[in-house]
């Protein structure tokens, strides 16, 4: 059996008052059958909308989506997880965090941005987070009134950090010193309106693969050390909302939400995409999704459950769970 960790919503979906129930659950996967079970709820903390773990697997990172955001801590012990800590997440509601050595790089999504706060050797907090700020809009009034950070990566080169902004159509640079991060300019800009979420680098870190979630498309990045150029754009639905992109050996996940698929782009040996093939959900609204031995983990914050797809598509299981919004497995 195969533990991955749950992050979850309020009961009530994203933009309703927390303390409404959410925490992080533990759940159990059957590598053999992708049958799903063991829910549990390990530790209530307020909109624990996505989760990171710590690369020694002993600390569990969650941050908590909600104004005047923040980061908790917990510690993974045998009977689940101690709270360790909790610090500002630097801005308005954080929607992402990636562990990078002894730093920890947080998303915050209505303030636009993207907080940089030191770890100890345990993976302890140990001091106060560096925040770095943006400007700008995009045409979509409601959605692209000004910066919004929803994604953080780390450029293949290993000397940058990226940050992808929904608000502003671009993919934000800032370069590793010894004294932190510093605003390196721009490395892509997209058309106005594609509102780019989330990013999936190729292994070679040739191509980049980002999803629009305003123009419902998926947009291959040729990169070149810290700049991408725009090579193909591949239409994956219409009227709809993309979410989270993954890219697993030569297939592009996507998650759908309004029509509720995931779509399977093939990648080519140029790193280009063929047309999409959608595997319906059950349930609705796939906020994230994770591949874990080889069967797709799909979280359906609406559809209040967590579905499994086979490697062909097809459901294998499903689970009920509150709002869920992060897949991870525990290390």
């Amino acid at each position: 059996m195969t533990t991955l960790w749950i992050g979850t919503y309020p009961s009530a979906g994203a933009g309703t008052p927390v303390g409404l129930g959410e925490g992080v659950w533990s759940v159990e996967l059957d590598a053999a059958t992708g049958q799903l079970s063991g829910e549990r709820l390990l530790a209530a903390t307020p909109s624990p909308s996505f989760l990171a773990v710590h690369a020694d697997g002993r600390t569990l990172y969650a941050v908590n989506e909600h104004s005047d955001g923040t980061v908790t801590a917990f510690d993974v012990t045998p009977d689940g997880l101690r709270e360790r800590g909790s610090v500002p997440s630097g801005g308005d509601d954080p929607c992402h965090v990636v562990v990078d050595g002894d730093t920890l790089l947080v998303a915050n999504y209505s303030s636009g941005t993207l907080a940089a706060i030191p770890l100890d050797a345990t993976g302890g907090f140990a001091g106060d987070a560096t925040v770095l700020g943006h400007v700008g809009s995009g045409p979509n009034r409601e959605r692209q009134e000004s910066p919004h950070a929803h994604f953080v990566a780390l450029d293949p080169g290993g000397r940058h950090v990226l940050v992808v902004d929904l608000g502003t159509d671009e993919i934000r640079r800032y370069r590793r010193t010894d004294d932190g991060l510093v605003p390196d300019g721009i490395a892509m800009t997209f058309a106005p309106g594609t509102g780019p979420r989330h990013l999936a680098f190729a292994p070679d870190g040739l191509h980049a693969y980002v999803v629009g979630e305003l123009d419902n498309a998926v947009h291959v990045l040729e990169w070149r050390e810290t700049t991408g150029t725009l090579v193909q754009s591949v239409p994956v639905a219409t009227d709809s909302l993309l979410s989270h992109v993954l890219l697993d050996g030569e297939r592009l996940l996507v998650g759908v939400r309004i029509s509720d698929t995931i779509a399977e782009l093939t990648v080519g040996a140029d790193g280009l995409l063929a047309e999409p093939v959608h595997h319906r959900l059950p349930g609705g609204w796939p906020r994230h999704h994770e591949v874990v031995d080889g069967w797709t983990v799909v979280a359906e914050q609406v559809g209040a459950a967590l579905t499994v797809l086979g490697p062909d598509g097809a459901v294998a299981s499903r689970l009920d769970l509150p709002a869920p919004a992060c897949v991870v497995r525990a290390r």
